[in-house]
Parts: structure tokens; sequence; C-alpha cells
């Protein structure tokens, strides 16, 4: 599988995992807060930081009613209407040049996902990299073809899509030029559970669909990140605030500075440790040999006494003939005189 290029980054294989820095509506209708979030991503070692493009009117009805309003107890949102939900949590358009501009002053890459046509085209006269669609919209084909047609890498959130929905939305995606995809397993529940990441998805969904896989987390902490790069995961999408403390539509399952920076830490550790299939001693653990037990002269002996087990032990360090010969060693005689702490070696029989 071939590495994607992303703005000036290579994701993929062979490169550490592609950490997305989510800001959503952390920023809470702060631009200065906004612009504090790149800084802090940019300082933990994320790749990217990314946006949501839309506006209440672009993704939902001015209607505050029925199934229009979130009455779900378990909701982290309930009380709210969509309406007003996505007022709050929206990023004013007119921000989002600034914001990239911004990034990519602090060596980020920045893009973001739309949710409707005209934020595809907002997108393209702002000259993004890439585009992420998320779980919600993955059936969307018009938006699908849309982002396809710029060209560009497409990433791809697969929350709650069967494989059959995936089919379609990949084929539409190809047909209409998107040569470069990133699916990302992703849970949609706010937090979700570390028992329903099902990660073991990711490396059959990159032989199903012979492309790079990746995960959106809405998980807490950065177990299940690293658990998914071990499993094969190119791609890494949290969300992210200054503080939990201080309140944001996503915080309650959104990573603090700190935390940002150990996933950043941890993903690359882990993909730096799955290496390859080795056995024996590495490079590195040659010196360590030494240290293995072998076979040595216990006590002071003389020509032609009998080895036994008193005087021939199995101990630290490694010089002597190795322990599986004891039992073969055991009675014969030495052929020359040998003193404590004398390897074993077959030119004492």
């Amino acid at each position: 599988m071939t590495s994607i290029t992303i703005g000036n980054r290579e994701v993929g294989p062979g490169h550490p995992p592609f950490i997305i820095a989510e800001m959503s509506g952390n920023h809470n209708q702060s631009l200065e807060k906004a612009r504090e979030l790149i800084k802090v991503a940019a300082a933990a070692g994320a790749h990217a930081v990314k946006l949501q493009t839309y506006t209440p009117d672009t993704i939902t009805l001015d209607v505050h009613h029925g199934e229009f309003f979130i009455s779900d107890p378990n909701s982290l949102w309930e009380g709210s209407s969509l309406y007003d939900l996505y007022q709050q949590a929206m990023t004013p358009w007119e921000w989002h040049k600034e914001l990239f501009d911004y990034a990519s002053e602090l060596g980020l890459l920045a893009f973001s996902s739309p949710f409707d046509l005209s934020a595809v085209a907002f997108l393209e006269e702002l000259q993004v990299p890439c585009y992420k669609i998320a779980s919600f919209e993955n059936t969307d084909h018009a938006l699908l073809a849309a982002v396809a047609k710029t060209g560009k890498p497409v990433i791809v959130s697969t929350g709650m899509a069967s494989q059959a929905e995936l089919a379609e939305s990949v084929e539409v995606l190809k047909q209409n030029g998107c040569t470069q995809l990133i699916l990302l397993k992703c849970t949609s529940n706010y937090p979700a559970r570390p028992v329903d990441a099902n990660l073991r998805t990711i490396p059959h969904l990159a032989e199903l669909f012979d492309c790079q896989v990746g995960l959106s987390d809405h998980t807490m902490g950065v177990g299940v990140a690293v658990a998914a790069v071990a499993l094969g995961a190119s791609v890494v999408e949290k969300h992210f605030v200054l503080d939990r403390s201080e309140g944001g539509v996503d915080a309650d399952f959104s990573l603090e500075p700190d935390e940002l920076r150990l996933l950043v830490d941890e993903t690359d550790r882990a993909a730096a440790a799955l290496g390859k299939i080795s056995y024996g001693a590495t490079a590195k653990e040659q010196s360590s040999l030494v240290f293995r037990r072998s076979l040595y002269i216990a006590e002071d002996m003389k020509k032609g006494e009998i080895l036994t087990a008193q005087n021939l032990r199995s101990v630290r360090p490694g010089l002597g003939l190795p322990p599986k010969y004891l039992p073969l060693l055991l009675g014969k005689p030495i052929n020359q005189d040998a003193a404590k702490g004398t390897p074993m070696s077959w030119a004492l029989i």
C-alpha cells in the first residue's frame, strides 16, 4: 500500500501516524480561543488541525420541536434543538482563512469537513490540501462526488456505515476521480466506550477497500488510538480542547493539551515498535548475549576428575557451553586442570 501526500506531508507506511487535531466547536465562538487551540495543537506535535464548515441553515432546518429537538437523556446535547446546537458549534466562515493561515505559520496542515456543496466550493477557494467527510455525511453521495472531483485526498469516517453503504460510497468517490482515499474507523457515540471501538475492523477495512485506514476516536484517553496504530492505522483524529473544565460543545470527549502531546508521542512510539518479523539477537542485543547462562567449572579441578552437578554449573555469564549440554557432560572426566570460573568447552574433555 503506497503512501499518500497531503500538503507537504507523506501519510502511510514508513511514516509516523498522521495526527489530526479536531477543533470542532471547542472555540466557544471566540476567535482568540480558536487561535490558541491551533497554537496548542502545534506545540503538542500534531500534524494537522481540522475545522468543520457549515452553518445551521446548511446542516438542518430552523425547527425547534419534534425530531429537530434533542431529548435523549444520554446525549451530551440534550435540551437543545439541532439548529441551536449548530449555531453554537459552527466555526464562522469568515474565520477560516485567518485560522488556516495561522496554522500554516506554525507548521500545521489545515483543512476542514464540509457538510454541503456550498462548503466545498468555499473551501476550494481557500485551497485546502484535502477533505474530511464526517460519519454522518458518509452516505451523502452528492457531497462525496463533489470532494472527489477536486482531485484531492479524501478522508472518510465510517461511523454507523454498513459494508454495503461503504462500498457504495467508495465507488462514488472512485467514479468521480478520487485516487487517494483514507477510511477512518469510527464509533459515532460521544463519548464512545473502548469496548465499542471494534478496532479489529481496521485491517479488514484496509483489505476490503485496498486503501489506508485510520481512526476517528471519540473515546477518552489515548489507549484506543495506540491500539489502532498497532493494528495498522496510519491516521488518528481526536478532538481537543484547552481545558475540559471550561466546557465546550465537544469538551467531554476532547483531549487537553498534555494529553494531545501524549497521543502524538505514544502513537509514534507504537508505530516505531511494530518493526518487522524478527528472531534472534538484534544489533542492540548483541552485547547482552554475555549475560545468558552457560556452563562453568564451579570448583578447582584436577586432570581426570569427573564432572558433577557440584563442579559444573549453569551460571551467568554466557561464555561457556550452552546449558543444554549439562546432562551430556556430567560423569565425564576432564583432560586438564581447570580453575573455578573456567568456561566449559569441548576442549576440556
